[in-house]
């Protein structure tokens, strides 16, 4: 476990399981579900080169299908290659780390993914690269983090989302090309055309805003105990709906910032 420190904000990342963060403490606060082991649903991670689902974990590209593993959520594939990976360090500091994980041999294309998180006295900073190594192939990626609904003061989170419209969701729960208005909540759905920041309010304790230069964010909060923000590139099944090829020498890139202030009636 690497540990970064810097004014208020204690971040922990854990290379070994799936280089994600593992938990943000702001003024004693963990932010973050914290459930240490297998399963994804804790921490924050990162999602390449695909990002939710791929519908029954098939997709065409150059005129050739390619089947990608569908053991965490079957029937389909999710969240990518690298969540269940370690990850090498590349670089680490006192505010900073760097870290790198192959996308493995259950992509059908060579390549790696970058990951950069700092710390600083309210924000934590975060950056993505996809590369190709030999030949293009289709990504996409994004961040899935596990926010507590509760922290241990104030009241439950509240979410302020502006989006432009929300992609229509079929049966099997995959996004369509087909948008609407941004509905009322609670979500477990893509929204197109977002207006950064996405805001998180624990009334009482602190307020987080979560600013991304990502044109799409996947908003979960139908859970009684989490809510997830996921600033992601393209939509869930990118590789057949919203395909973006990735040559290399340019990598994909996504960047997020977590902003937190004070919301305790005396310092907000």
């Amino acid at each position: 476990m690497i540990s970064l420190h810097r004014g208020r904000g204690v971040l922990h990342v854990d290379p070994v399981a799936g280089g994600r963060v593992a938990q943000l403490t702001v003024d004693g606060l963990e932010m973050l579900l914290d459930g240490r082991g297998p399963g994804i649903h804790w921490g924050c991670f990162v999602m390449a080169p695909w990002v939710g689902r791929v519908r029954h974990g098939r997709f065409a590209y150059g005129g050739a299908h390619y089947e990608l593993p569908t053991h965490i959520s079957p029937p389909h594939a999710i969240h990518g290659t690298v969540l269940e990976r370690p990850w090498s360090v590349v670089n680490a500091a006192d505010a900073s780390v760097v870290l790198e994980c192959s996308l493995g041999d259950r992509w059908p294309w060579s390549g790696r993914v970058r990951h950069t998180v700092s710390l600083d006295d309210d924000v934590a900073e975060f950056r993505i690269e996809v590369h190709a190594e030999d030949e293009p192939f289709p990504a996409a990626a994004g961040w899935h983090p596990w926010f507590r609904r509760r922290l241990a003061a104030g009241a439950p989170v509240e979410i302020g989302l502006d989006a432009s419209t929300m992609l229509v969701r079929d049966g099997d729960g995959i996004p369509s090309s087909e948008r609407v208005p941004v509905p009322t909540g609670p979500w477990d759905d893509c929204f197109d055309g977002v207006r950064w920041p996405v805001t998180l309010t624990w009334p009482g304790a602190l307020r987080l805003e979560v600013q991304a230069d990502t044109r799409y964010v996947v908003v979960y909060d139908q859970p009684e105990h989490t809510v997830c923000v996921e600033p992601q590139t393209g939509p869930p099944d990118a590789p057949t709906l919203e395909p973006v090829i990735v040559p290399p020498g340019h990598p994909l890139t996504a960047t997020m910032s977590w902003h937190w202030t004070d919301h305790r009636p005396s310092l907000a």
